[in-house]
């Protein structure tokens, strides 16, 4: 079934089964790969895009669930602000150890911070809360995320 998706800021289609996760439909139809594969159920956070602005699992958003909305990966936050000012506190405070949870931590991160500009701790635990880090760099995340909405860490 042919679908148009519009994925970091340009209308894609894909002809792909309507049940085919969007994570698939991303990485395998159209190349890209920001978005990561951990657990396929949704309880990692590794693949996490925003769907209209929210926070979503792509490993287990069926691609006929998206209809029109705009979805953004990892590979078009630099070009957010707040994307950009996250990815700037998470280079300059060393967040990354192996890296590969990051681009989720990073998406969820992002959105927080454009719905609550000065997130308290509980907030960042409520945003943050599934995406895991196996490195458990979860002390540097919070202060990247504080640094990022201009708070002290």
């Amino acid at each position: 079934m042919a679908f148009k998706l519009n994925v970091n800021g340009k209308v894609r289609e894909v002809d792909v089964d309507p049940d085919t996760p969007l994570l698939w439909v991303l990485r395998d139809s159209l190349g890209i790969t920001g978005p990561k594969f951990g657990c396929g159920v949704g309880a990692c956070g590794a693949c996490t895009v925003h769907v209209d602005g929210q926070a979503r699992r792509s490993c287990t958003l069926p691609v006929s669930r998206v209809g029109d909305a705009r979805i953004t990966t990892i590979d078009a936050m630099a070009a957010d602000p707040i994307g950009k000012r996250v990815q700037a506190a998470w280079m300059e405070l060393d967040v990354a150890q192996c890296g590969y949870c990051q681009p989720g931590q990073i998406m969820s991160a992002t959105a927080l911070l454009t719905k609550t500009p000065k997130p308290t701790d509980a907030d960042i635990d409520a945003a943050m809360n599934g995406n895991l880090c196996r490195c458990a760099t979860y002390t540097r995340i919070r202060a990247a995320i504080k640094q990022a909405s201009g708070q002290k860490a």
